[in-house]
């Protein structure tokens, strides 16, 4: 089993009302098969061992689900790889003797908690906010009980597999959560159960975006280049008419 060993500078900061700094970290004998959690597993050791601090970052699942391993790696949103996530994001990407350089999203509206934590809850306000359905729409029905369009079902199932990462609002110069809103009102927007709240749902959520301080859309896409699911702009071109007919 090939190993590498790379050299880190990860953002350190006590909590949020720290200015924090970057500190530079040495990761050896790193397994080439270890994702980059797992690497950060090992220098956390290390470092417990010295009796020091470790490096505080989220993580849950490690399948590219959740979206809790949000961190800017070497300057790109979950690192370089398109289509991943940090914790998919493995050792034989790097080259032996490379420097790393690891920190927290950057947004006014994603405060750091700690490190490179940050608080997401923003996103979670804005769903709050309308990104759900209130209306009674009964039992399960059969599969075929209901006639959806095949490009309808499929484009709703596309903008469903945003997991609210950040990653766009990481990697944006605005910091514009558009895309994140967009797929959440896309995935609604595209099928019946979703036209009933439509035009309440997205004043809502646009409403509770502006109000978190999120930057507004200047077309550059370096959300969808971002995204680890490769969520369409096209969502927010739709969110944008569902806006205008609301």
């Amino acid at each position: 089993m090939s190993s590498i060993n790379i050299k880190l500078k990860v953002w350190r900061q006590k909590n949020s009302a720290d200015k924090g700094k970057f500190v530079d970290y040495d990761a050896k004998n790193i397994s080439t098969h270890a994702s980059f959690l797992e690497m950060l597993d090992v220098v956390n050791e290390g470092l417990e061992t010295k009796g020091e601090e470790p490096i505080a970052f989220d993580h849950d699942c490690r399948e590219g689900i959740c979206g809790m391993c949000s961190m800017m790696v070497n300057g790109s949103a979950h690192g370089h790889q398109k289509g991943t996530t940090t914790c998919q994001l493995h050792m034989h990407n790097f080259k032996d003797g490379d420097s790393v350089v690891v920190e927290p999203w950057r947004a006014k509206a994603f405060p750091v908690i700690k490190d490179l934590v940050v608080d997401r809850g923003a996103f979670d306000r804005i769903i709050q906010a309308g990104g759900f359905i209130s209306i009674n729409t009964g039992g399960a029905p059969d599969a075929n009980a209901l006639p959806i369009p095949k490009v309808d079902a499929d484009l709703a199932m596309d903008a469903a597999a945003c997991i609210g990462c950040g990653a766009c609002v990481a990697s944006c110069k605005n910091a514009s959560a558009m895309l994140f809103v967009s797929a959440k009102i896309s995935q609604l927007a595209l099928l019946p159960q979703g036209k009933v709240e439509a035009k309440d749902r997205v004043k809502k959520m646009l409403a509770a975006m502006d109000k978190e301080g999120f930057g507004n859309c200047t077309n550059q896409y370096e959300c969808e280049a971002a995204c680890p699911k490769e969520i369409s702009v096209s969502n927010i071109a739709r969110l944008n008419r569902e806006f205008i007919m609301s």
